[in-house]
C-alpha cells in the first residue's frame, strides 16, 4: 500500500476533515503504542501537584478558604503549559525524522497536519487533567460550585490547552530539533508563576502586580477558580464568574488567532 493510499488521498486528495481525522488517529496511535508517554505525562503532572500541595500548603494562607481549594484550580489551569512542552518536542521530532516531509508530499490540506497534532495532544491533556483532578479530590479539594460549573471549568481548561497547543506547535516548528524545542517550551513558564495560580496577585510586589493581573493565565485561572469555588471565589476575586470566563475566552481565541496562522505559515515554508 502506498503512503497516499494509506492516508486515503489516492486519486485526487482528501478534504480537511478527513485528513485531520486520519492524522489525528496516527498521532493517538503513537501514544497507544508507546504507553509510557501517557503514563509519564499523567504521573508527572500529578506529582508536581502533590509537591505544591504539601510543600506550600502549610506556609501559604488564603483568607476564607483552604490552600488546597485555592491551589487546585490554579495548578490545573496552568498545567496546560507542562503538557505543552511535549507537543513542541513531538512536532520537532516529526520534522527531524522526516514524517512531516512525507505528509507535505500528499494532496491534503497543510493545516490538517497541525490541527491533528493540536487535537491529539489536547485529548491527552484532557485525560491528564481529569486524572490530576481525581488526585486533587483524594487529597482534600472540594467543589464548592455546582456540578455543572465544575464540568464547565473542566471544559475551559481543555479549551485553554487547545489554545496553548498552537503556541507549542509553533515553537516546535521553529526549533528544528527536539532538544531545542524542549528548551524553547520553557520560556512560557514565567507566565504560570507570575499569575494568580499559586499565590494571590496582591501578595506580589506592586511593580509585578500590573502584569500579573492582566496576563492571560490569570484570567484563565480565576475563571476556573470562580466556577469551582462558588461564593468563596467571588468574595476573594471581587467579580462574578462571568467576568473571568468572558475574558479568558477572549484570550484563548486571541492566542489561537495569532499562533495558528504563524504555525501554518512556518509549516508551509518548511
Amino acid at each position: 500500500m502506498t503512503t497516499a493510499a494509506a492516508y486515503g488521498t489516492a486519486g485526487g486528495g482528501a478534504g480537511l476533515a478527513k485528513s485531520t481525522v486520519t492524522v489525528t488517529r496516527r498521532a493517538l496511535l503513537r501514544y497507544v503504542r508507546t504507553p509510557q508517554l501517557i503514563v509519564l505525562a499523567t504521573v508527572q503532572m500529578s506529582l508536581f501537584f502533590l509537591i505544591y500541595r504539601y510543600m506550600f500548603g502549610g506556609a501559604i494562607h488564603i483568607d476564607g478558604m483552604s490552600y488546597v481549594d485555592y491551589l487546585v484550580p490554579g495548578f490545573i489551569a496552568t498545567g496546560v503549559l507542562f503538557m505543552g512542552i511535549g507537543t513542541a518536542t513531538a512536532m520537532a521530532e516529526d520534522l527531524e525524522q522526516g514524517f512531516v516531509d512525507r505528509l507535505r508530499s500528499l494532496p491534503i490540506p497543510r493545516s490538517s497536519v497541525l490541527i491533528a497534532r493540536a487535537t491529539a495532544d489536547t485529548t491527552i491533556l484532557a485525560w491528564s487533567t481529569a486524572f490530576t483532578a481525581a488526585v486533587a479530590f483524594a487529597v482534600g479539594f472540594r467543589l464548592h460550585g455546582s456540578a455543572v460549573d465544575g464540568l464547565a471549568a473542566f471544559g475551559l481548561v481543555v479549551l485553554f490547552g487547545f489554545a496553548f497547543e498552537w503556541v507549542f506547535i509553533t515553537l516546535g516548528l521553529f526549533a528544528g530539533n527536539a532538544q531545542a524545542a524542549q528548551g524553547m517550551g520553557m520560556i512560557v513558564f514565567p507566565f504560570a508563576f507570575i499569575s494568580s495560580a499559586y499565590v494571590p496577585v496582591s501578595s506580589m510586589p506592586s511593580w509585578l502586580q500590573a502584569f500579573a493581573e492582566h496576563q492571560p493565565l490569570t484570567y484563565m485561572v480565576d475563571a476556573v477558580r470562580a466556577l469551582t469555588l462558588g461564593p468563596q471565589a467571588q468574595a476573594l476575586l471581587g467579580h462574578p464568574s462571568s467576568y473571568y470566563v468572558t475574558r479568558s475566552l477572549l484570550w484563548a481565541l486571541a492566542i489561537i488567532a495569532v499562533s495558528l496562522p504563524i504555525a501554518v505559515w512556518r509549516y508551509r515554508r518548511g
